[in-house]
C-alpha cells in the first residue's frame, strides 16, 4: 500500500470513523515509527469530507458496510456470518449489510430484513456506498467495534453490552490499559456525541493502526468481491 502523503510530512495520519446519526465522528492519530499520538476527535457533516481531508488520511477504518451483495438472493455476506460466529452470543448485535439494490434505491423495504439501527443509518450508509470504489478501498476499510474489541480482548468476546455501565467500563479499561494516549479520544466533549460513540471511534482508530502496520486480521481470509470490484471483508 502506498501512503497518500507528501514527502515532507514526518508522520502518517490514520483514522477510526463511526456514524453519529447523520454525521461522522473521526478519531485520528499521527503515526511515526513506534509513535502513536491520538488527536482530538472531530465531527464531520459528510463522509466525503472525511475521505477528502487535506492532508489526507493514510488509512481509514469505518463502521459502515463496504462491498455489497447485489440483492438478497444469496443471504448475508460471508464476512458478517464469520464475525457473528466468532463473537458467539454478542454476534447477534452485528448488523446485516444492505444490498447494492437497496443502497441504489436509497431506502429499505421489509424484504431487506434490516434491523432498526441499520434502517436509521441508511442515509450515511448510502454516503459510503456512493463514495467507494476499488481504488478507494486501498485506504478505506470496513470494521466493526465489536470485532475490534474481540481482538483487543485476547480474541474473546466481551461480556457486557456497550449500552450498560459495565460495558462502558469494560471497553474503557481495555483501551486505556493497552493504548497510550487514547484518553484524548475517550474523554472528549463534543455536543451530540455520546461516550459510546467515542469508544467505538477510539477502537476503530486502534484497528486502523494495526492495518497500517500490517498486523491486522481480516475475515474471510479469502474475501468475496462484489460486482464493482469491492472486497466484502472486515478487518480487526
Amino acid at each position: 500500500m502506498s501512503p497518500q502523503r507528501g514527502p515532507n510530512l514526518p508522520y502518517k495520519l490514520v483514522a477510526g470513523v463511526t456514524p453519529v446519526r447523520k454525521k461522522w465522528l473521526v478519531a485520528s492519530a499521527k503515526m511515526a515509527g513506534s509513535t502513536f499520538a491520538p488527536e482530538d476527535p472531530k465531527l464531520y457533516d459528510t463522509f466525503r469530507e472525511v475521505v477528502d481531508m487535506r492532508p489526507p488520511f493514510s488509512l481509514i477504518v469505518v463502521n459502515a458496510p463496504i462491498g455489497y451483495r447485489e440483492d438478497n438472493s444469496k443471504g448475508p455476506r460471508l464476512c458478517d456470518l464469520e464475525a457473528r460466529a466468532m463473537l458467539d452470543k454478542r454476534g447477534r448485535f452485528l448488523r446485516r449489510a444492505p444490498t447494492r439494490e437497496t443502497l441504489q434505491r436509497g431506502y429499505a423495504t421489509p424484504d431487506d430484513h434490516l434491523n432498526a439501527i441499520t434502517l436509521m443509518l441508511m442515509p450515511v450508509f448510502v454516503e459510503v456506498f456512493n463514495e467507494m470504489s476499488a481504488y478507494r478501498q486501498r485506504t478505506v476499510y470496513e470494521g466493526t467495534p465489536e470485532l475490534s474489541f474481540f481482538q483487543l480482548n485476547g480474541e474473546q468476546p466481551l461480556l457486557y453490552s456497550k449500552h450498560t455501565i459495565e460495558g462502558r467500563e469494560e471497553r474503557w479499561s481495555l483501551l486505556t490499559k493497552r493504548i497510550n494516549g487514547i484518553e484524548r479520544v475517550l474523554d472528549a466533549q463534543i455536543k451530540g456525541v455520546s461516550g459510546e460513540h467515542l469508544t467505538d471511534a477510539a477502537m476503530l482508530l486502534v484497528t486502523a493502526r494495526r492495518v497500517l502496520a500490517h498486523a491486522a486480521k481480516r475475515i474471510p481470509l479469502h474475501p468475496e468481491w462484489d460486482s464493482e470490484g469491492l472486497r466484502m471483508e472486515l478487518v480487526f
